[in-house]
C-alpha cells in the first residue's frame, strides 16, 4: 500500500516544482483556456443517431 510519506510519483514531484506565478500568468495570457477544441468534420460525430432522437 503507498502512502504520502513515501510517495515518488511524477505527480508529487511536478506539484513540488510547479510556479505559481509562472502558472497564473500563463491563465491570465491564455483566455481560451475553457474552449473547447475546434474538430474538423471527420471528428464531428453524434453520439446519438438522428432518426432515433425524440427531442426534435
Amino acid at each position: 500500500m503507498s502512502t504520502t510519506n513515501n510517495d515518488t510519483s511524477d505527480i508529487k514531484k511536478a506539484a513540488e516544482q510547479v510556479n505559481s506565478q509562472e502558472v497564473e500568468k500563463n491563465l491570465k495570457e491564455n483566455k481560451d483556456v475553457d474552449a473547447p477544441e475546434q474538430l474538423s468534420d471527420a471528428e464531428q460525430t453524434s453520439f446519438i443517431n438522428d432518426e432515433l432522437r425524440t427531442d426534435k
